[in-house]
């Protein structure tokens, strides 16, 4: 892995959400590089225009206008070229239907956004240090949702 920092992408409508994330991600020990788009439009049309890169990791909230992240998530897995982004679902969501729903459609990992920010530092860490483990064995369905 090269020491250019880590191109994070969080496709995320909460504002408040939007924030804590960058806060938390500029305070753990990972180079990073945080964008943030606002909805599934804005994601998918990030993600297809030219010039811009792919990102290491894509943390992608459910519960999104326009387009929520199942419809998006589905879309990414169907783009040859976005098809390998390693995404993490980020919601609020314990439920098991949705969990169940985005195993099956392709996501990497499952977070339920904590309520304590010194959690949400630890999750996206393990989360970043999942994509490691990803890319030697693929994950299955007992490491799929990740807690603290």
């Amino acid at each position: 892995m090269s020491n250019d920092p880590h191109r994070i992408l969080l496709a995320d409508d909460d504002e408040g959400d939007q924030l804590l994330f960058i806060e938390a991600f500029s305070e753990i020990q990972i180079e990073n590089q945080v964008s943030v788009v606002n909805n599934g439009v804005e994601l998918m049309a990030y993600l297809e225009k030219k010039g811009n890169p792919i990102p290491y990791m894509l943390f992608l909230d459910l519960n999104m206008p326009q387009k929520n992240g199942i419809e998006c998530l589905k879309e990414i897995r169907s783009n040859e070229r976005l098809k390998d982004i390693f995404i993490a679902i980020y919601s609020t969501s314990n439920n098991e239907k949705d969990m169940e729903e985005t195993f099956r459609n392709g996501a990497n990992i499952y977070l339920a956004k904590p309520n304590d920010f010194s959690e949400l530092k630890q999750l996206l860490n393990k989360a970043v240090q999942a994509t490691h483990i990803y890319h030697r064995n693929k994950m299955d369905r007992k490491n799929f949702l990740l807690r603290i």
